[in-house]
């Protein structure tokens, strides 16, 4: 009996144990991860729920101050006379234009390019400015530090929201003006159709109802812009260069091109180059150039 006892207890033991062998192995690091990263969520939670306290300072006499922030006199004044050059530039740019850097004339540039089979670079001659293109690609380089309201409004009128920002805009007078408004906080230029191709397909996304979602195949295009005649990326490639009938369509069926930024913070802070965005306003076919570098 006690043998047989022994038997049953042996036989309950093995059919509680589970069968661990077809669950998937995970390695420590990963578990370990997690946990943190559950952790750091709960912390964040609690953080959150919280209510926030201003801080106490205690003084010398054992008196208890609530901490203040201090502004400086110089901070107010440079402050005041940034807000009334600004006032001063917008008045007279909205009567006469950029008069420094604008142009009413094609200006004609020559620059040096090498060749993959050529030892030897050779001169090419490139147009300077957006005169008589009929539209423009335009790309925020700054961001919101010391940018009036003004500025803001128009940038958002063009969707361009944070700093390495593109998008299409039709270069009428009107635009043009808006442009010399914001000129220190954009740069602009007329891409070709080789660039403009290679935007779509590298960094295009649409847009629906808020939403953006990727340019993955053609479906996608015919879809949202069928109704228009557009059913493939080339046909956007060509509505965006030859500025067709639905361009409107195309340009706010479009989110607006994410570009990387020219040069990073560890080549502008420790390798002291210079920033390329640092060239501002119309740059004409020179455009093509920094686009490729932002893709």
């Amino acid at each position: 009996q006690q043998v047989s006892k022994l038997e049953t207890m042996t036989e309950d033991a093995s059919n509680d144990k589970e069968d661990y062998s077809s669950l998937p192995l995970v390695p420590e690091n990963v578990l370990k991860k997690r946990q943190d990263h559950e952790a750091w969520k709960e912390r964040k939670a609690a953080k959150l729920r919280k209510p926030k306290q201003k801080k106490i300072l205690i003084s010398q006499k054992g008196k208890q101050i609530l901490e203040t922030k201090v502004i400086k006199p110089e901070t107010i004044l440079a402050r005041a006379i940034s807000k009334k050059c600004t006032q001063i530039r917008e008045r007279r740019v909205a009567k006469k234009g950029m008069q420094a850097r604008a142009s009413k004339h094609v200006v004609l540039a020559q620059k040096n390019v090498a060749d993959a089979d050529d030892d030897e670079p050779r001169m090419v001659e490139y147009r300077a400015n957006s005169v008589g293109a009929s539209r423009v690609f335009v790309i925020r380089i700054r961001d919101n530090v010391g940018m009036p309201q003004s500025v803001r409004k128009i940038l958002r009128r063009f969707r361009l929201f944070h700093a390495n920002e593109g998008a299409f805009v039709r270069y009428t007078e009107e635009t043009k003006k808006l442009l010399h408004l914001v000129e220190p906080f954009v740069t602009y230029g007329s891409p070709n159709k080789a660039v403009i191709s290679d935007l779509i397909l590298r960094r295009g996304f649409g847009r629906k109802h808020g939403k953006r979602f990727p340019l993955n195949n053609n479906t996608v295009v015919e879809k949202h812009l069928g109704a228009h005649g557009i059913i493939c990326v080339e046909d956007l490639v060509h509505e965006l260069d030859e500025v067709g009938p639905k361009f409107g369509a195309v340009t706010s069926f479009l989110w607006s091109f994410r570009l990387a930024a020219p040069k990073s913070k560890f080549q502008r802070q420790v390798l002291n180059e210079k920033q390329i965005n640092a060239e501002y306003g119309d740059r004409g076919e020179e455009i093509n150039g920094l686009i490729q570098e932002m893709l």
